[in-house]
């Protein structure tokens, strides 16, 4: 084995040593689709509701071009987009 391989190991070891020492159990916020944005909006009334492309894993707010676009989103919060690792889209800007 290589000194590469060895660093490797070591270094998977060691992190999964301060996961499981840690403590801290890591739980992600589900995200709530709706297929009408009237929806959305009464599940997060103090929260901005924002277009989700699952497909391109990108979310577009009401400003963009592409809100409301596409077979494959739908509509959801934009902090359970944003807790789910969805990335804003800089298309459309305006």
């Amino acid at each position: 084995m290589s000194w590469s391989g060895i660093r490797r190991g070591v270094g998977g070891i060691a992190l999964a040593a301060i996961m499981a020492g840690s403590g801290a159990e890591v739980s992600a916020t589900p995200l709530s689709p709706f297929r009408y944005e009237a929806q959305a909006q009464r599940h997060c009334p103090h929260d901005q509701v924002v277009w989700l492309d699952f497909r391109k894993g990108v979310y577009y707010t009401r400003a963009q071009k592409r809100y409301r676009q596409g077979f494959d989103g739908s509509f959801v919060c934009l902090g359970e987009a944003r807790d789910a690792r969805y990335r804003r889209s800089l298309l459309g800007l305006r």
